[in-house]
């Protein structure tokens, strides 16, 4: 019995909802969420947690223009989900005052360090100690793995199923 399946990769401007298939247990154990449904109905650069692990966190952003600056005393990750972000870079003089999760720093001072392309798939360190700033010619979406902080928004009700 041959079984063929078709990959489809999801965009902020095409995604489907998918669902909850449940084999074993109560559905009102499961969540269920969509990252570009999410993005998409989110603010740019609004930081929504879509997983959580303790205090580790997985955000979804949508890219769209330019954000403002970002620091963060830990190291995170950044992947392009769907389109084209630019990503900037400050070595701070000051590292952030916070212990956990990223804060938005007004006017970053200290050394430029340059900028990296992300495409669809790719992913980019956001280094501890260092300020970042996004920008996207073109809405699309980023996930951010950081811990949760100040930036971060839980809003399970509004963005899971149950």
């Amino acid at each position: 019995m041959s079984t063929s399946g078709k990959t489809v990769f999801g965009s902020l401007n095409q995604y489907r909802k998918g669902g909850i298939e449940v084999t074993s247990g109560d559905a009102r154990h499961y969540v269920f969420s969509n990252v570009f449904e999410v993005a998409s109905k989110s603010a740019p650069y609004e930081r929504v947690v879509v997983g959580k692990n303790l205090e580790y966190v997985i955000e979804v952003a949508r890219a769209e223009g330019e954000s403002s600056w970002f620091a963060c005393s830990h190291d995170e990750f950044a992947i392009s989900l769907d389109g084209d972000v630019r990503i900037d870079f400050i070595k701070l003089d000051r590292a952030p005052a916070v212990a956990d999760g990223a804060v938005r720093v007004d006017q970053p001072a200290g050394k430029k360090m340059g900028h990296v392309q992300l495409r669809r798939g790719h992913q980019s360190l956001l280094p501890g100690g260092v300020a970042y700033r996004f920008s996207a010619a073109a809405p699309c979406a980023v996930l951010i793995q950081s811990k949760v902080g100040a930036v971060s928004v839980e809003k399970w009700a509004e963005i899971c199923l149950h």
